[in-house]
């Protein structure tokens, strides 16, 4: 019996749309290095992130101009919640989303409604998507 898939095995990637690659890029580069993903590949209309370390095919998250060439619009209930190593990462997450002038959604903290050990930030970033943070683990 195989093991339990990751995320990576789940899914192939992930886009979120932008309006403005160059800021996107900005934003997320802050954003995403206390998560430990660095952008990978960058062209005229698109970005990939992925961990450090990463040598796969595709990156699994991307920003893209939207393909119909309209103005990027935030799905209603969607979200990208990345896994942060620690707590503090989580914190660094949201604290480099709002320097980089994203909004808050819901401030690092517990979140025992999802289980004891879920620790959190919500922002949305310069087109008005959705991100999370989060650290499933006790901290010792």
């Amino acid at each position: 019996m195989s093991p339990s898939p990751t995320c990576g095995e789940v899914f192939s990637h992930t886009t979120f749309g932008t309006s403005d690659i160059v800021r996107a890029a900005k934003f997320y580069d802050a954003v995403l290095a206390p998560l430990g993903l660095v952008r990978h590949k960058t062209f005229k209309i698109a970005m990939g992130y992925a961990p450090k370390d990463f040598d796969g095919i595709n990156a699994p998250f991307w920003l893209l101009r939207p393909h119909d060439r309209k103005e990027a619009s935030p799905g209603n209930g969607a979200m990208m919640a990345f896994a942060a190593p620690t707590r503090a990462a989580v914190d660094a997450f949201h604290a480099a989303a709002l320097a980089s002038g994203g909004t808050d959604e819901g401030a690092p903290g517990l979140r025992t409604h999802y289980h004891p050990n879920y620790y959190g930030a919500y922002v949305r970033d310069l087109d008005g998507n959705k991100l999370c943070a989060v650290c499933h683990h006790l901290e010792g």
